[in-house]
């Protein structure tokens, strides 16, 4: 193999390992990092596979082989964690969506940065089931819980009012749902 050969071979396969390292990666796929991931996979020990705290089974056989994309109908599993949108509260600034404060009386969530889509769903509403008791509510979505600021992926931000429709305890912090477009 001749000298120019040889670097513009490895030129292609430098190009090739640069321009795929950006790209989301299904069942097994490579990862650095959460956002590698397609869909409700998370990246463990450099590949991408069902997530553990979700119990999913997409890698596993029986799903299909890879994530979907973020759902607009259906239902899709995660889990429920406890957020108050309140001024002064955990939640931080205002929605990003109204860019205002909401009351803990109102139901309102936050969804992961996947599900949140670019904020395709602001205002809308989400059907969440409580897997434990199979007790339904209505909320708006009105933020991101964004898995940059310590939202783990796959989740469903929900004020107290959300909690206490579904009969939850808050202070199990994150309990499995499933949730729909409403």
């Amino acid at each position: 193999m001749t000298k120019l050969a040889l670097i513009l071979s490895l030129c292609i396969i430098f190009t090739t390992f640069i321009s795929s390292s950006n790209a989301i990666s299904s069942c097994n796929g490579p990862c650095k990092s959460l956002n590698d991931c397609d869909g409700q996979l998370i990246c463990i020990r450099g590949k991408c596979n069902d997530d553990p705290d979700v119990g999913t089974n997409i890698c596993g056989g029986g799903g299909g082989g890879s994530s979907p994309s973020p759902p607009s109908t259906g239902s899709t599993p995660g889990m429920l964690t406890l957020n108050d949108f309140s001024e002064g509260g955990d939640g931080g600034g205002p929605s990003e969506c109204d860019e205002k404060y909401h009351d803990n009386n109102e139901r309102v969530v936050a969804l992961t940065t996947r599900w949140y889509d670019n904020g395709s769903r602001c205002g809308k509403m989400i059907r969440i089931r409580a897997d434990k008791n199979g007790k339904s509510v209505m909320a708006k979505v009105v933020d991101e819980c964004d898995i940059k600021d310590g939202c783990k992926n796959n989740v469903v931000d929900g004020s107290i009012a959300v909690w206490r429709a579904l009969g939850l305890n808050t202070d199990e912090g994150r309990v499995p749902i499933t949730w729909s477009m409403a």
